[in-house]
This record gives structure tokens, C-alpha cells and sequence, in this order.
């Protein structure tokens, strides 16, 4: 017997509640909003994403909660029992130099970009980034916005088109986004 789950059964449980920590909930949304910004469509703060995440931690999807060894924060230097919201705040704070919050927007793309750059080299398969980055971009296209917004959908796929030239303003099509295995 296999227990299917989807977009819409987590979604439900999104919209019941998985509160973050106040310490994360403004970092949360302020991290979702940059890697997802609003644009000719609704990003990632308006499709619920920040309450995704904390569902998404809390149920320890892509082991989002265990606890994040001493070793990821630079320097070596965790704080007692970290998660990876506390590392996310932690790596942050120290690249802005201050509090990441209270960084200039400028300045808050040029660390989430490092950040990002360094979690995506060789040798960074770990970087707790990648498994945060990964849950918000899989949180925005599960959402109805992400999905029913930002992509395009054909439900009966026409004819084989095996090179059909893509331009930068071309959305991406729902039936590829679908076809992505998870794990």
C-alpha cells in the first residue's frame, strides 16, 4: 500500500500552521523574498513560502532539522544545539559584518550571493544552504502561484517539438517542473 501525498494535502498543512521561532520568522520571509523576489509575477512571500519552510522544517523534510554540525559554521564556531535556522542566521550575520537584517537590500544580495556561491562549489555538497535553498524553490513551484503563475501548463501536450527556441521571457512549462524526481 503506498500513501500518496500531494502538493495540495501539504499546502493544507501550511495554511494550518507551523509557526517559526520570532528570532527566524523575519529572516525567513526577508531570505524568501531574495531568492524568490516578486516580478511580473507574485514571489515567494506571497505564495505562503515562509510558512512552507517552517512546515518543511519542523517535519525534517531533506533532514532540515537535524542539528547542524560545528564544522558548516565558519570559524567552527556553533552555538549549543543549532539548527539550521540558526545557521542560516549565524553565516549571515557574519558575512554582512552586522545583523543581516539590518543590512542595506544591496547589501543583502551581495551576502545571500556569497553565501550561495560558496554552497554551490566542489567540496560544499553539505552547505545546509543548498537543503534551504532547495525546500523554498520546491515550496514556490508546489505553491498555486509558483504553479499556476510563474509556470505554464498544457494539459494535453500537442505534437514533438524536440528544439523550440526558449527566450529569456518564456516561462518554464508546469509538465517539466513535475517530471523532477525529489530526494
Amino acid at each position: 500500500m503506498a500513501l500518496a501525498l500531494t502538493p495540495a494535502d501539504v499546502w493544507a498543512q501550511v495554511a494550518a500552521g507551523a509557526p517559526l521561532p520570532d528570532r527566524h520568522r523575519t529572516l525567513v520571509t526577508r531570505v524568501c523574498d531574495l531568492v524568490i523576489p516578486d516580478t511580473d509575477t507574485p514571489g515567494a512571500v506571497k505564495a505562503g513560502v515562509p510558512a512552507f519552510l517552517a512546515l518543511a522544517i519542523g517535519h525534517g523534510i531533506s533532514g532540515s532539522n537535524a542539528p547542524v554540525a560545528a564544522a558548516l559554521f565558519t570559524g567552527g564556531k556553533a552555538p549549543a544545539e543549532a539548527g539550521i535556522l540558526d545557521w542560516l542566521s549565524f553565516e549571515l550575520d557574519l558575512k554582512a559584518g552586522r545583523a543581516f537584517l539590518s543590512a542595506s537590500p544591496d547589501m543583502q544580495i551581495r551576502v545571500l550571493t556569497d553565501l550561495d556561491s560558496q554552497a554551490y562549489t566542489r567540496g560544499n555538497e553539505k552547505s545546509p544552504w543548498r537543503t534551504l535553498k532547495g525546500l523554498i524553490v520546491t515550496g514556490y513551484y508546489t505553491s498555486e502561484i509558483g504553479a499556476s503563475q510563474e509556470l505554464r501548463f498544457e494539459l494535453v501536450p500537442g505534437r514533438f517539438d524536440p528544439d523550440i527556441p526558449v527566450g529569456p521571457k518564456d516561462r518554464a512549462w508546469s509538465n517539466d517542473w513535475t517530471a523532477v524526481e525529489f530526494g
